[in-house]
């Protein structure tokens, strides 16, 4: 049995990606480049819980649409 990676099973389990509707076109691509930079960019400031993190989506709001972004 093959066993996921730990960065799809955060994308299933915190963002229930398995259950999305977007089947057609780049959507389903696109939903998931966005949710790994989301889940790469909680890791890069040191979380270990993704979940608990994305209920701050402020930090990562802010540094994506900063002139100056910067790290915690």
């Amino acid at each position: 049995m093959r066993h996921a990676t730990p960065t799809h099973w955060v994308r299933d389990v915190t963002f229930g990606e398995d259950a999305h509707q977007a089947r057609t076109g780049t959507g389903p691509a696109v939903a998931a480049v966005l949710r790994n930079t989301a889940i790469g960019f909680h890791r890069g400031n040191g979380e270990t819980n993704i979940a608990r993190a994305t209920r701050r989506p402020h930090d990562l709001i802010t540094t994506v649409t900063s002139s100056y972004p910067t790290t915690q």
